[in-house]
Parts: structure tokens; C-alpha cells; sequence
């Protein structure tokens, strides 16, 4: 065993290198009410929410927008902790203690050459959260409104499944993932309720979004239920097609698809088949949202990248599916419809394992150079394998073609756009898929394509141009199989790239791990801002405070109104937000060297909402680190009092060696009568007196020792909480 600076483990020739990360989960069953509100992975969220580097922008609740400059160890009256320094305009850091890192959130919003970074003391920040408060108002009655009509929505509650759809399920030739699993059986359930189902699957492209769909699809054509599957373009609705008709082979379905390439009588047929119930699944482009199209019985409406399909489309989908359950998938949501699923608008299924024997694909981003394209073309076609050249020009596609023959002659080129007749875009895809040719010229047209296993390099002419869910689901059309497959971003030389193109191709080449749409679909959420939640625009005006912020302030109004109260933004920060007893509470650094993951659990531990969430995060320490030592066990039994101290409706907590101040914000959550007779009853080593007509009480004591000051709150605060009963009075 060894310590060192790694963070994924490493093949060598004649051993393996384990790093911790791979060896422990790195995150616990410590799952925070507003996580498993959300339903999503709360690692995820952690990871690509919490974790900065310096340099990155922060919002502080009461001060607004700052540049985060890391850890650092400051002692003040003679104790060390450690504190988050943040940079102001002008130069001013402001330290903010580890014990209070719930105040802080990561930024996300303008770009960095549009960024304002607030003044300590001024005016802006507040105005700011006043006119945001505003805004979130009327979002946070519309999204009432949304969630009492989904509640009121009923739709079509499926029995439970049966032995036909388990022998079903026993047909798939693979064996399913942990994450495929959990996405069916939520499905599943959602079926069986009586509330319209509208969940999203997130999976990498080949990650079985498919095969999930497929088995939700038998479900509900098993019980007399007709089934739409959406797809964007006609190639795909075909592959579909193809699969469906091969999975349900054994099984009397009737499946067919339709798309602007079948004739005009096999459109009418299937029309016909479709409005008197004959047809159960039915598969097919933008023409399923034609008028003519009229279901018997729809019972279940499956989108493959919704994000492909424009607002009228949008229209449509939503008259169709006013009492009919909605399944999307998709390998990297847009920030709207991420959003929406971060805020329980919709359901949402994250598929991370990769199948078995799948190999992640390395990116490389560079200047467009010929010879490095040949000698990449080369040496896949040389080990036997098919590469994609995509070249998004239509009108110079057959001159790159040409280019592309003279430089590698043993290549045996083909080229597909948009703009060729639809029969030879089908026989250039089946050639390519058939090993009829082994390199593509094409265009975006292959971002839902077929699906070539032997197809293990990909160049990208241009990458800068294109989007960052785009780019990813391109090259996913490489490493579908268990060789090493190779995706090369060119960009045009001497081009001075924007800073969203140069983000959009930075995120590309780190997020090479298998599973990394979800991890993409957030940093999209970074680059592109939130959206307008409910509003037509996909870039919002999140801006001035933070999407973080703002969804925080979001939750307290929905919950305020939910509870008939006005909305109090400050008092969640209030309690328990101070809490200073002078003793070293702090992780130290020969116990996590690494900053970021110190970071990390500073993050964690200050988020915790109870203790029992606390007591997980102590467990994990011990399983991850080994045996907690003094100055971290202090941080953990502080934030026991900071939970404590929340739930009494206290908002300060101070004590010195020899004095103390407590602060009450509601007094409505402890025992008056119990705080009175204790303040009576102290023992020699302990005097009170209440100021401000009671909301303070001030502390005189003889606890030099930081244990006994610990020990002495803990006791304080158990001596005035209210019984269980009165808890549910005041509740």
C-alpha cells in the first residue's frame, strides 16, 4: 500500500496499480433529503457541483460572487483551523470558516469574460436577490401548478408484471447492469402508479437505454396498449426497427416504423393499422406527429433524444401525451431538460456501467493536419478496423472525399449527407456497415447511426463548431465494440477558438471515462447557463446570482407556499449558521493530504442535515482513512450541534474560555419553560443571563477545555428540546 496523487488505477505490464477511488465508493449511503428529492446519483452532484479548482467562481449567501483561492490554515487566539478564502473585487479575501461551508455554493452562470465579481459591502448582491426573488415567485407558482396537474393527470395504472414479461427479460442475450436493473424497475413502477410516468434514462450511446425501452414497451403491449417510439432521423427509426423486430421475434406483435421513406400507400396502411389498434408498437420520425396519425390506444410514448425535436414538435408531443405515460432517452440531456429533472419536475434514471469488456475512447484535440490524419486513418485500417472522417460541408464533402482517396489509397471510400437521395444514403450506410468500404466521409448525419461494431476511429474535422452534447454523441458512434477505439477533434489552424468552443473541447477530452454523459450534460450546464426553467429561452438569465443560489432560493419558496407561509430566504442561514466554540475542528492534512478531497468532505460534512447522515460520513472516514482523529472528531460533533442548534431555532452559538453568547431566531422550536428552569438550576460552574427581551443568553463558565465546551453545548441544547410530542404540535 502506498500514498501518492492518483485518482484512477493503471494497467502496467506485469501488474496492477489500485487506486482508493476504485477500491471504496467514494461516497456513501449518506444521501441528503434535497438528493434523493432530485432522484439522481448524489456522487455525481457532488463531483461536478462541490469540487473546485482555484480560480473558480463562487457564491457566498451574504456576499455574492467571489474567485475561490483555496485552503488555507489560519490560527486565531492561539487555535488552527482551516478556512476557504475567497477574492473580492479590488483584491479583498474574506476567510470562511470550514464549519460553515453550506453558505457557499459553486457558480454557475456568465462566462468568465462576463463575469462580475461582487464588492465586499456594496449594495449589488442584495438588489440582485431581490429581483431574483421576484422572478422565482412566479416560477415557483407555475411549477405548483405543474406538479398538482401531473398528480391530477391519471393515467392507465398497469397490473404488475407477469411470467410473460420475465421469460421476456430472460431472452436478452446480455446480462443486465446494476444501473439498467434500477432504470427498469423504476419504470416499472411508474407504470404500475396511477400518475402519468414522465422519467428520463440517461446512458452513454450502447450503454442498453434499448434494451430498457424494449422491456417497458413489452410491458405495456402485453396489456392491449399501443407503443410510439420517436426517433430523429430516418436511419435510426430503421436500426430500430431492425431490433425491436429481432427482440420481440417470439412474441405476437405487430411492429412496423414509418418515416418520409416508405411509400405513400405503406404510409396510409400503417395510418390505418394505427387508428384501429391492429398495429402495438410503431416506430418512426417527425411523420408520428403528423395529423393524420391518430392512435386507438396509446398507452406509451418512447423519445430517443428529445432534444432533436423543435418547439412545434414539442406542441404536438404534448396534446399526445396528456394521459399517456413518456419515456426519453438520451446520452446528454440539455441543460433545460437537466434542469428540469435536477428539480423533480421529471424523473430521472442515470445508466453509468459500461457493458462488459468496453474500453473508454481516447480524445485528441488538435490543429487539422493532413498527415496526422493519414497516419490515423492508416493505422486503423491497417489493424482491420472502419473510420469516420466527418466533414459537415455539403458542398466540398466529395472534394475532402477526393483529398481524403489520394492520401490513403487502399482506403476504400464512401461518403453520406443530408442533401443525397434517400435511397443512396441507405446503400451508403449499408456498405459501410456490410465492411462494403472502411471509411466514411459524412456528416452529422451519423450522430443517431447505425450501429458499426468494427468502427474504432473517428476524426472530427471542425470540432470546435459543434456542441457539446453533439460532439459527445458523435463520437459515440466509435468503440461500440471491445477494441481500443480513438476519436481525433481537428480544429481550423490559426483559428483563435471562442472560449465556449475552447470549454466545449476541454470538457470533451477530459470526460474520456466511460459513463461521462451525465458528467458532460452538467458541464454543458456550466457553459450554456441553466435555461429559462419554464420559459422559451434555452440560455437563462441565471446570471447574476448563480444557478445554485437560485434553485435554493426556489426550494425554500415552493416549500414556503406549499406550507401557506411567505417564504423567509434568510432564516434557513440563519440557524445554526454560526457556531464557534475555539477548538481546532478541521481535517488534518497527513490524514487527507489531497486538497480537493479535503474539499470535498469539508462540503459534505456541512451539508449534512442530520446526524445520522453525519454518523455514515464517520463511518466512511474510518473505512476510507482509518481511525478519526481529535481534530476532525471536533468538526463532527460541532456540525451535531449546528444540526441540533437548527432544529431548536438558534442562530449563533459562540464560546470562549471563560464567556458565551447564544442567539435565538424561533423560539416556537424549544422548551421555554425547560430553558428557563435550566438557566435556574446551573451548577457553580456556569451562569446565565437573557438579554434582548430573550433572544440572547449570555454565558459566563469555567470550561477552559475545548472538550468540556463541546460537552457542556451538547448537554445545553439536550436539556431545552422539545418532547416528541410538542415537536408535532409545532410541526
Amino acid at each position: 500500500l502506498a500514498v501518492a496523487p492518483l485518482d484512477r488505477s493503471c494497467q502496467f505490464t506485469d501488474f496492477q496499480l489500485i487506486c482508493e477511488a476504485d477500491l471504496f465508493d467514494s461516497h456513501s449511503s449518506a444521501i441528503t433529503v434535497r438528493a434523493r428529492k432530485k432522484a439522481v446519483d448524489p456522487k455525481l452532484v457532488i463531483k461536478n457541483l462541490f469540487e473546485l479548482d482555484e480560480g473558480s467562481p463562487v457564491v457566498h449567501v451574504d456576499h455574492g460572487i467571489g474567485i475561490y483561492k483555496g485552503l488555507h490554515t489560519l490560527a486565531i487566539e492561539d487555535i488552527e483551523n482551516e478556512f476557504m478564502s475567497l477574492e473580492y473585487a479590488n483584491g479583498d479575501l474574506l476567510h470562511i470558516p470550514v464549519t460553515a461551508l453550506h453558505l457557499i455554493s459553486r457558480y454557475i452562470g456568465a462566462e468568465d469574460e462576463t463575469l462580475k465579481v461582487d464588492h465586499l459591502g456594496s449594495d449589488r448582491w442584495r438588489k440582485a436577490v431581490e429581483r431574483a426573488e421576484q422572478k422565482v415567485h412566479d416560477v415557483a407558482v407555475e411549477l405548483l401548478n405543474m406538479f398538482a396537474r401531473r398528480e391530477m393527470n391519471e393515467s392507465f395504472a398497469y397490473p404488475k408484471t407477469d411470467e410473460d414479461f420475465e421469460r421476456f427479460c430472460d431472452q436478452c442475450e446480455f446480462q443486465l447492469t446494476e444501473d439498467q436493473e434500477n432504470s427498469v424497475a423504476a419504470i416499472l413502477d411508474d407504470l404500475v402508479a396511477s400518475r402519468s410516468m414522465d422519467r428520463m434514462v440517461c446512458g452513454d450511446v450502447g450503454f442498453g437505454k434499448t434494451e430498457v425501452a424494449m422491456r417497458a414497451a413489452f410491458h405495456v403491449a402485453n396489456q392491449g396498449k399501443q407503443v410510439f417510439v420517436l426517433v430523429p432521423t430516418t436511419v435510426l427509426a430503421r436500426q430500430h426497427f431492425e431490433t425491436f423486430e429481432d427482440r420481440f421475434a417470439d412474441w405476437p406483435f405487430e411492429i412496423d416504423y414509418l418515416t418520409r421513406h416508405r411509400t405513400t400507400k405503406e404510409r396510409a396502411d400503417i395510418c390505418e393499422r394505427i387508428k384501429d389498434g391492429t398495429l402495438d408498437i410503431t416506430i418512426g420520425t417527425h411523420q408520428l406527429l403528423a395529423a393524420n396519425v391518430d392512435p386507438r390506444d396509446l398507452g406509451l410514448l418512447i423519445i430517443d433524444e428529445e432534444h432533436r425535436f423543435g418547439v412545434r414538435d414539442k406542441e404536438r408531443l404534448r396534446q399526445l401525451r396528456a394521459n399517456v405515460d413518456l419515456l426519453t432517452l438520451t446520452a446528454t440531456p440539455i441543460p433545460r431538460t437537466l434542469n428540469m429533472t435536477l428539480e423533480g419536475i421529471r424523473d430521472l434514471s442515470v445508466i453509468e456501467t459500461p457493458p462488459a469488456a468496453r474500453l473508454a475512447i481516447r480524445t485528441f484535440v488538435s490543429i487539422h493536419d493532413w498527415t496526422q490524419v493519414k497516419d490515423a486513418v492508416t493505422r486503423e485500417l491497417d489493424r482491420g478496423g472502419q473510420v469516420y472522417y466527418l466533414h459537415n460541408h455539403i458542398d466540398t464533402i466529395f472534394d475532402t472525399a477526393e483529398k481524403l482517396k489520394s492520401l490513403i489509397p487502399e482506403a476504400r471510400v464512401l461518403v453520406a449527407h443530408g442533401g443525397m437521395p434517400k435511397l443512396q444514403i441507405e446503400q451508403a450506410m449499408s456498405d459501410f456497415y456490410h465492411r462494403r468500404g472502411n471509411l466514411l466521409v459524412c456528416t452529422t448525419i451519423i450522430e443517431s447511426g447505425i450501429d458499426v461494431p468494427n468502427a474504432n476511429t473517428i476524426v472530427i474535422e471542425r470540432a470546435d463548431r459543434l456542441g457539446l452534447a453533439q460532439l459527445h454523441q458523435i463520437r459515440g458512434r466509435v468503440g461500440r465494440s471491445h477494441h481500443q477505439a480513438y476519436a481525433y477533434l481537428t480544429t481550423a489552424p490559426d483559428l483563435a477558438l471562442t472560449p465556449k468552443a475552447k470549454r466545449r473541447l476541454e470538457a470533451i477530452t477530459a470526460a474520456d471515462d466511460l459513463g461521462a454523459g451525465f458528467q458532460l450534460a452538467l458541464e454543458d450546464l456550466q457553459i450554456r447557463g441553466a435555461g429559462e426553467l419554464l420559459g422559451q429561452e434555452q440560455s437563462g438569465e441565471l446570471t447574476d446570482i448563480g444557478y445554485d443560489f437560485y434553485i435554493r432560493m426556489l426550494e425554500e419558496t415552493i416549500d414556503a407556499m406549499k406550507s401557506n407561509r411567505v417564504p423567509d430566504l434568510d432564516k434557513p442561514f440563519e440557524l445554526g449558521h454560526d457556531i464557534d466554540l475555539k477548538v481546532p475542528a478541521v481535517i488534518p492534512q497527513n490524514y487527507i493530504p489531497e486538497v480537493k478531497g479535503r474539499l470535498i468532505l469539508y462540503k459534505r460534512i456541512s451539508n449534512a442535515l442530520s446526524k445520522l447522515e453525519i454518523d455514515h460520513l464517520m463511518a466512511e472516514c474510518v473505512d476510507r482513512f482509518g481511525p478519526i482523529p481529535d481534530n476532525l472528531a471536533n468538526l463532527f460533533r460541532i456540525t451535531k450541534i449546528k444540526v441540533d442548534a437548527t432544529e431548536l431555532g438558534i442562530g449563533t452559538i459562540r464560546l470562549s474560555q471563560s464567556s458565551g453568547l447564544i442567539a435565538f431566531v424561533d423560539t416556537s422550536r424549544l422548551d421555554v419553560a425547560k430553558l428557563i428552569n435550566r438557566i435556574k438550576n446551573g451548577n457553580v460552574r456556569e451562569k446565565f443571563e437573557l438579554l434582548d427581551a430573550g433572544k440572547k443568553l449570555r454565558i459566563r463558565h469555567t470550561y477552559h477545555n475545548g472538550a468540556d465546551r463541546i460537552e457542556f453545548i451538547e448537554s445545553f441544547l439536550q436539556s431545552i428540546t422539545l418532547s416528541a410530542d410538542a415537536k408535532q404540535k409545532v410541526a
